[in-house]
């Protein structure tokens, strides 16, 4: 019985760390749905544009003389910066331009803005992975002993506590501010904000910077929990997460977390049972199913996919 509980706390505590990868992902990619009514493909891109800056950053204070835990905060903030700046530039002279473009030519160009960045990174890099030193080695909560024993990490008790907080702090700027408010009349109707004296192209940008910044949060927690980071760490993790935000609902944060945290049971379960040959092929097959009987995701609506003529 010892056994049994161990083993399921155990599995729910993998359910956990593997959703807190996915849901700062998926919730920004419902950010930006919510208001372009576009499939924006490049949030995996930030996420590893972030994980670089927090690689880089976290080695050089490292090197410096910090503690682990100075150093792992100190490169989460540049990371949610740099990423956060890539996302303002890019919505400024790329993507906010292109929100009044048919859905196509939004998707291409997010595609094409992937691939740039991917490359400008594999040629800075020459393809090799950039390695930091482990962080928090012997910080280890021993939850349970016996032959069947249960340990929390340091590092990853860290980064899901972050990535909580993050999610909690966009959703309280959405519901809570003066920019949530415009925020969600842009997501309401982004012509009748406009026509109402709302600065789209402003809120279009503003919400880019807190997709950008929020999608650096996983970069990082990859960059710090795995100890390193490649130019191609972005791409399964951006799908996954876009998977898990569509299978949520288009454009619903709530959704987003739901998504994210069924696609992190899935896996789990999945490799528990089956190992994980197959995994991503058997999970994917299972986000189309849903997708398939319910369109607009577990927690959407249907006019959330329709986009403003």
């Amino acid at each position: 019985m010892v056994q049994h509980s161990a083993y399921f706390l155990q599995i729910l505590l993998n359910i956990v760390q593997l959703a807190s990868f996915y849901a700062p992902l998926a919730v920004a990619f419902s950010l930006i749905q919510a208001i372009t009514r576009r499939v924006f493909l490049s949030f995996g891109d930030f996420a590893m544009f972030g994980s670089f800056a927090a690689v880089y950053v976290c080695f050089g204070r490292l090197l410096q003389g910090d503690d682990d835990w100075q150093a792992a905060s100190i490169s989460l903030l540049v990371a949610v910066l740099c990423a956060g700046a890539l996302g303002k530039v890019t919505a400024k002279y790329v993507f906010g331009p292109m929100v009044k473009s048919s859905a196509l030519a939004f998707m291409i160009a997010a595609i094409g803005f992937s691939i740039a960045i991917e490359e400008l990174m594999r040629v800075i890099t020459e393809s090799r992975d950039i390695w930091i030193p482990p962080l928090f080695q012997g910080q280890v909560m021993n939850l349970v002993d016996g032959d069947f024993p249960v340990h929390l990490s340091g590092n990853y008790a860290f980064a899901t506590l972050i990535a909580s907080l993050s999610i909690a702090a966009v959703f309280m700027l959405v519901h809570f501010t003066h920019f949530g408010r415009k925020w969600q009349a842009c997501s309401e109707n982004l012509t009748l904000a406009k026509l109402c004296g709302v600065k789209t192209e402003t809120i279009i940008q503003q919400t880019f910077i807190v997709g950008a910044g929020l999608s650096a949060v996983s970069g990082w927690m990859t960059a710090i929990t795995y100890g390193g980071t490649n130019f191609s760490v972005g791409i399964m993790l951006g799908f996954k997460a876009m998977f898990a935000a569509v299978a949520g609902g288009f454009g619903n944060m709530r959704g987003a977390v739901a998504g994210a945290i069924s696609l992190a049971v899935l896996e789990v379960v999945w490799s528990a049972g089956f190992g994980t040959t197959y995994r991503d092929v058997g999970v994917f097959s299972a986000i189309v199913l849903v997708l398939l009987f319910r369109p607009e995701g577990l927690g959407g609506i249907q006019d959330m996919r329709e986009s403003e003529s």
